[in-house]
C-alpha cells in the first residue's frame, strides 16, 4: 500500500508537487469508476480521491453534483465505495475517500475506518466535519491506521488554521476560494497566501484544490503548494465524452498535461 507520506516524500525528492485526482465512486458506472481512476494514475496522478456519493453535497459545484447524481442513480452504496477503493489502491496510487460526515456517522465511524483500511484506503477528507466534532473520527482513524485530512479556507483565521491542522495527519487541504468546486478561468490569488499562512502552523504537506483545470494552472499552483487537487475538470471531460472509453482517453490527456505542469 502506498502511503501519503511516501507520495509526498517522493514528490519532494523530485522537486515537484504531487498530483491528486478526484472521481466519485460509481461514476461513470460501477466498474467504470476504477477504470477511469486507473487511467488517471497511468497518466501521472499520484493520489486518487474517491468521492462517496451523497444526496446533499454542500461543497460541490454543478459538475460534481451531476456526476454524484448519476452515481446515486446507478445505485452506488458504501459497499461499492469500498470496492472502488480496493480497485484503485491496486494500481499503486495512494487512495483516499472524500466524504461528508453524515454517511460515515450512519455507517459507524469505527466500522467505516476499519473497512476503508481493509480495502487499502489510506485516509479520508471530510469537508464538513469541524475540528470541534472530530475527536471520535480521529480516534477511529488512528486505530485503523488511516490518515485524516481537513480543510482550511481563505477566510480562516490564524486560530482556525491552527485548530484545523492539528486535526490533520496526511496533508492539509487548502480550498483556494470561498465557494463550491469547479474548474475556473484562473486560480484564486488568495490560494498562495493561504498556503503560506498554513505552513506557519504545520510541517504537513499543503495541497490546493478548487478551480484547477489546466496544466498551466497546475504549474502555477505547484510553484507554491505541495499538491494540486483536480476534480471537476476530469469529470467534465467524462460527462462530455460519447462513451466511457472516450472519457478515459480524454481525462488521460488532461492528466498528462497536469502531470507535466506539476513538474515545471
Amino acid at each position: 500500500m502506498t502511503t501519503l507520506q511516501t507520495v509526498f516524500a517522493k514528490a519532494k525528492a523530485d522537486n515537484r508537487a504531487a498530483l491528486v485526482g478526484y472521481l466519485p465512486a460509481g461514476f461513470p458506472s460501477k466498474g467504470g469508476d476504477v477504470a477511469a481512476a486507473a487511467a488517471l494514475v497511468e497518466a501521472g496522478c499520484d493520489v486518487i480521491e474517491i468521492g462517496l456519493p451523497y444526496s446533499d453535497p454542500l461543497m460541490d459545484g454543478p459538475t460534481i453534483q451531476d456526476a454524484v447524481h448519476r452515481s446515486l442513480t446507478n445505485g452506488t452504496r458504501i459497499a461499492d465505495v469500498m470496492r472502488t477503493v480496493e480497485g484503485v489502491a491496486a494500481t499503486g496510487a495512494a487512495t483516499l475517500v472524500m466524504t461528508y460526515w453524515n454517511p460515515v456517522d450512519k455507517y459507524g465511524a469505527e466500522r467505516f475506518a476499519r473497512d476503508l483500511a481493509n480495502a487499502g484506503g489510506v485516509g479520508t477528507i471530510t469537508p464538513d466535519l469541524t475540528p470541534e466534532e472530530s475527536e471520535r473520527w480521529r480516534a477511529a482513524s488512528a486505530s485503523a491506521g488511516i490518515d485524516t485530512v481537513f480543510l482550511v479556507a481563505p477566510s480562516s483565521t490564524e486560530d482556525r488554521i491552527k485548530a484545523v491542522v492539528d486535526c490533520c495527519t496526511g496533508f492539509v487541504y487548502a480550498a483556494s476560494l470561498m465557494g463550491v468546486t469547479g474548474a475556473r478561468e484562473s486560480v484564486n490569488v488568495a490560494a498562495e497566501g493561504l498556503v503560506k499562512r498554513t505552513r506557519a502552523h504545520t510541517d504537513l504537506p499543503v495541497c490546493v484544490g478548487l478551480g484547477v483545470g489546466t496544466g498551466a494552472q497546475a504549474a502555477e499552483v505547484a510553484a507554491y503548494a505541495d499538491g494540486v487537487i483536480v476534480g471537476s475538470a476530469f469529470i467534465r471531460r467524462i460527462l462530455d465524452a460519447p462513451d466511457e472509453a472516450a472519457g478515459r482517453e480524454s481525462i488521460a490527456v488532461l492528466a498528462k498535461d497536469m502531470a507535466q505542469g506539476v513538474r515545471r
